[in-house]
């Protein structure tokens, strides 16, 4: 049985948890390409060695960010995303203009 430590949890079975994707860095939403925020969103590198990923724990809806092998499948580490995002990102609804 694979065990993974859940930062808010504590150890649990890898059956707990679902896959969340590669960590990347976002871009800003308001002055990027439509081409980078694309590649953002549905492309990954799939590189071989140690990456950052997302990861969720099913039973208590907990995102964090796991640090694995991707050759050894070795789970590195697991953290908390407060170590990597200091402030929300605000999302703001394009300016629509009202026709009159």
């Amino acid at each position: 049985m694979k065990i993974m430590n859940c930062p808010l949890n504590g150890p649990r079975n890898i059956s707990e948890f679902t896959y969340g994707g590669e960590f990347k860095v976002m871009p800003d939403p308001a002055t990027c390409s439509d081409a980078e925020w694309a590649d953002y969103v549905f492309n990954s590198d799939n590189a071989a060695g140690v990456v950052r990923e997302w990861w969720m724990h099913n039973a208590s809806s907990y995102w964090f960010l796991a640090e694995r092998h991707t050759v050894t499948d070795q789970i590195i580490r697991t953290f908390d995303p407060k170590e990597i995002f200091t402030q929300r990102v605000e999302f703001s609804p394009p300016s629509q203009e009202i026709a009159g």
